[in-house]
């Protein structure tokens, strides 16, 4: 047998979880000596020891733990308690990738100040476009608001125009704007090119206005990355005397099954800026 802190230092755990384990029965001891209360415990008890930590791990609550080691869960709920906890450490993987690059595109804008590429930027006039469009609210600006509705709305909208028997004539254009009140949510608007009569229903067909003039940059990559490429558009905007009048259009260009394939061009209508104090 070995003492509490022999067995700790053979588990890797620390002696007050051992002692939490025997509190709460998950892990007695197989032998108290009456005379001190000194735990004992044997070899063949670091095969439990192994299945709490492994399961705690996962995200187990102790409770489940409990009942899974004592083997009070059968194999078919115990498969789909594993599968629904692998779903839920996936979408937090998930949600981490897509913060760093976020993190990461705050960064490169942080690195480029000063020294923009703004001789990427063009300005033209966009005429006016027909498209159908789907709408709903996002949290805020920040791309982890964002990215959750546009991405199934745009599914939404290109499964209700195939039941409508409506077929896309040119790219995605996706336009946002603040809710008025509305404590920082935004609207978003998921539209797509179409040549089809206006209409109201289960989806909107009307037409987007014309920009007399427009500031646009490329933006090659996933739109989570997109934050340079904007920053980009903003201090040309500046830097060359305009402002801006309307809000920013995203026209997805090409949109491959690969994100960082993607082909967004970016575009602000503008006009040039009054004299100061006019």
């Amino acid at each position: 047998m070995f003492t509490i802190g022999d067995f700790a230092r053979h588990g890797r755990v620390s002696v007050r979880m051992l002692r939490h384990y025997d509190a709460t029965g998950l892990l007695r001891p197989a032998h108290v000596d009456p005379a001190n209360g000194y735990r004992h415990y044997t070899a063949s008890q670091l095969a439990r020891l192994n299945r709490i930590i492994a399961l705690k791990e996962l995200g187990f609550t102790l409770q489940q733990v409990h009942a899974i080691v004592d083997e009070r869960v059968g194999t078919g709920e115990l498969r789909g308690m594993l599968r629904l906890r692998r779903a839920e450490l996936e979408s937090a993987v998930a949600a981490a990738e897509a913060r760093l690059v976020q993190v990461e595109a705050r960064l490169r804008a942080i690195e480029s100040e000063g020294h923009m590429p703004i001789h990427d930027v063009v300005l033209k006039s966009v005429p006016a476009v027909r498209v159908a469009e789907l709408t709903a609210t996002a949290a805020s600006y920040e791309p982890e608001d964002i990215s959750p509705v546009i991405g199934p709305l745009y599914d939404e909208l290109f499964r209700r125009l195939e039941a409508a028997g409506i077929a896309p004539t040119g790219p995605g254009i996706a336009t946002y704007e603040d809710v008025p009140d509305g404590d920082g949510r935004v609207l978003v608007h998921a539209a797509v090119q179409v040549s089809a009569p206006l209409r109201n229903g289960d989806f909107r067909i009307l037409d987007l206005p014309p920009l007399e003039q427009a500031a646009t940059v490329v933006h090659h990559g996933s739109m989570d990355a997109a934050l340079p490429t904007a920053q980009t558009l903003t201090h040309w905007i500046d830097t060359h005397g305009y402002r801006t009048t309307g809000y920013p259009r995203e026209i997805s260009l090409e949109c491959p099954e690969n994100r960082e394939a993607w082909v967004t061009e970016l575009q602000a209508p503008v006009t040039t800026s009054s004299p100061a104090g006019a």
